[in-house]
């Protein structure tokens, strides 16, 4: 591995969005942006993520003004702050796709794609790289810093410097990501308006939130929009949980895997009904998250797609609507009554939609923080942070990435912990003994 060269004065910045928007995407950029040119220094928006980078050639795909980059001026920036989307388009094209372990990033063939990123970036004239994006994309950054570190002596670099964005809040090295709490009112809301129309027509609403593999979304939506019971990968232990044995079609290789006991969901839910009958209630919403699809038995990823980054299109899976079937049906089996039970998914419709005051202030000095990351601490490969009062906060890549798997860790929440708490104690207490009446 050669030594760096000595760091250049930052003249040209590029910013780069990757991954699903997010509420309050447009504060980061505009807030990164405003201080840079303040600064003196151009910013030029790389758009729709890495997919135009991933493609330059100096002859054949040339990068193109005003559809794969723009200069931005002031007059970009009027009010951006507040607006809805991404104002610079996001993708989802990965340019480590090929790359799995240490070993390839000294692969040539392997590492072409950020080869390709680096040569269109300094084709551009970047001096550095504002990276917003989630785990995947900080996978990319951190791959685009490790490659760079192989580069001949006295080849210049591309420093980059990433801030975390998910509506997911599933990132290690941050308390809360911005969007989340945008996210969370919107589909509350929405949760809201079917209890309203569940309490009016006597059925229950399954509603399955976006989130991915950790339940933070979900819990917050069940709270905020007052579910009468949430469950989340996190609560897959003890009779939501079984083994299942697995032999990989590729390496032959057998394990076995802890996954979702669907008919123990169903019977919870089924539960659910009853207690609530018992008292007179009969509407309700459970909440499921949507990473629950991920522990289903293998036998229900048949024909089931993965993106780009190699993870199972879960939406395609649509467990709100399986559980409220299959609860419908053994409800039906146990009462020899028919009941309504809808299944619902909801996420979409929040990832652009106004950003609470809360992301805003989150999201504008995470793109501060970037800023004073690149010109005033010289830092490189590191992720921009905020803790206790929007302290800022600047970890080291090698913090927040697995050295093995080259992949960032997801969070999840700690079950028993005062956050999970926070959502199982204001659910519908379904007692083990029917006779038990407790609310």
């Amino acid at each position: 591995m050669t030594q760096p060269s000595a760091p250049h004065p930052i003249r040209r910045v590029g910013i780069l969005f990757s991954g699903g928007p997010a509420p309050a995407a447009n504060a980061v950029i505009s807030a990164a942006a405003s201080a840079l040119r303040r600064g003196g220094r151009e910013v030029v928006a790389i758009r729709h993520g890495y997919g135009a980078l991933m493609q330059f050639d100096p002859k054949t795909r040339p990068l193109v003004p005003g559809e794969d980059y723009d200069q931005i001026v002031d007059r970009d920036l009027w009010g951006l702050r507040h607006a809805r989307g991404v104002f610079i388009g996001t993708g989802r094209a990965n340019p480590g796709k090929s790359i799995r372990t240490p070993k390839d990033l000294d692969d040539p063939e392997r590492t072409a794609p950020l080869r390709r990123v680096y040569e269109g970036l300094r084709e551009l004239e970047i001096d550095a790289l504002v990276s917003i994006g989630g785990d995947d994309t900080l996978r990319t950054a951190n791959l685009f810093h490790e490659f760079q570190k192989r580069l001949p002596a006295g080849a210049p670099r591309v420093r980059i410097v990433h801030v975390p964005k998910t509506i997911d809040n599933d990132y290690g090295g941050i308390d809360f990501t911005f969007g989340f709490f945008t996210a969370v009112g919107v589909m509350a809301e929405e949760l809201l308006n079917l209890r309203s129309d569940a309490m009016a027509t006597d059925c229950y609403y399954v509603v399955e939130t976006m989130g991915r593999r950790a339940g933070w979304l979900a819990y917050g939506v069940a709270v905020a929009g007052e579910a009468h019971l949430v469950v989340a990968v996190e609560d897959v232990v003890g009779e939501l949980a079984f083994d299942e044995t697995f032999t990989d079609p590729e390496t032959g290789e057998t394990r076995v895997e802890k996954r979702l006991a669907v008919d123990k969901l169903v019977d919870r839910v089924v539960e659910l009904v009853l207690a609530r009958e018992r008292r007179g209630k009969h509407y309700g919403t459970v909440v499921l998250a949507e990473g629950l699809a991920e522990l289903l038995p293998r036998d229900y990823f048949k024909d089931v797609g993965h993106d780009d980054h190699g993870h199972l299109s879960l939406g395609r899976l649509e467990i709100g609507r399986l559980v409220a079937r299959l609860a419908a049906e053994r409800y039906a089996e146990r009462t020899g009554k028919s009941k309504k039970l809808v299944g619902v998914q909801l996420g979409y419709e929040s990832r652009c939609s106004p950003p609470h005051a809360f992301d805003v202030l989150l999201g504008s000095q995470l793109g501060l923080g970037a800023t004073y990351a690149l010109i005033e601490k010289g830092l490189d490969g590191h992720m921009v942070s905020v803790a206790g009062q929007l302290d800022l906060r600047y970890v080291p890549f090698g913090d927040v990435i697995d050295p093995v798997t080259l992949r960032a860790p997801v969070r999840l929440i700690q079950c028993g912990s005062d956050f999970h708490r926070l959502a199982t104690q204001l659910g519908t207490k379904v007692p083990r003994d029917p006779s038990q009446t407790s609310s």
